[in-house]
């Protein structure tokens, strides 16, 4: 998958305003997009977090008339929330220390048959190093349509990258991955019409 590159400069310690602008800039053009193609597709979007804590709601509750496709989301941070609001297995959940393709996978469906949405964005990680890691950044994230996975990935950080630049790169990269799943879907609906 080739996405354009972030511009949060995550080889330096601290956070720049220059890249926090380059960030919201980046944002806007991602929230204004992805919130006009979800109203012209009259679909609906909710959201399963851990590792972002809210990074990606707090984007969908920005875009205009978000209360027309944004049905809300759930950060579960800690294993008892992914357990008793997901429904994930303890077992696997205590095995994996809350992290995995498959826990992702199983975020993305289960926060859509919650909310009762077409579409459905989930995410776990690390924004830290920590010896569950290996002192490794990374995290998990799913996208699902109608009760199907079409998307999970991992994404790997510099151990080195600040907790806040983490969040924010999980997020704008999870959000323009969003964006070409909902291309994809427009294409589709595009060429059903015209035939």
């Amino acid at each position: 998958m080739i996405l354009k590159h972030s511009k949060i400069d995550l080889t330096k310690e601290q956070l720049h305003a220059k890249s926090f602008i380059h960030f919201i800039a980046e944002l806007q053009n991602l929230i204004n997009y992805i919130g006009k193609h979800l109203r012209a597709l009259h679909q609906t979007v909710s959201i399963a977090e851990s590792v972002t804590a809210g990074f990606l709601q707090f984007s969908f509750s920005q875009m205009k008339d978000a209360s027309e496709f944004f049905k809300g989301g759930l950060t579960v941070y800690s294993y008892d929330e992914k357990v008793n609001l997901l429904n994930i297995d303890r077992e696997e959940v205590i095995r994996e220390n809350g992290i995995s393709h498959n826990i992702a996978k199983q975020m993305a469906l289960n926060v859509a048959e919650l909310y009762q949405t077409d579409w459905s964005i989930a995410v776990t990680g690390y924004s830290t190093p920590v010896k569950e890691s290996d002192q490794k950044l990374f995290a998990y994230f799913s996208i699902s349509y109608a009760g199907k996975i079409l998307l999970t990935e991992r994404l790997d950080l510099h151990s080195r990258t600040m907790p806040l630049k983490a969040q924010m790169y999980y997020s704008e990269f999870i959000l323009g991955c969003f964006k070409l799943e909902l291309d994809k879907m427009t294409e589709v609906e595009n060429e059903r019409m015209s035939s």
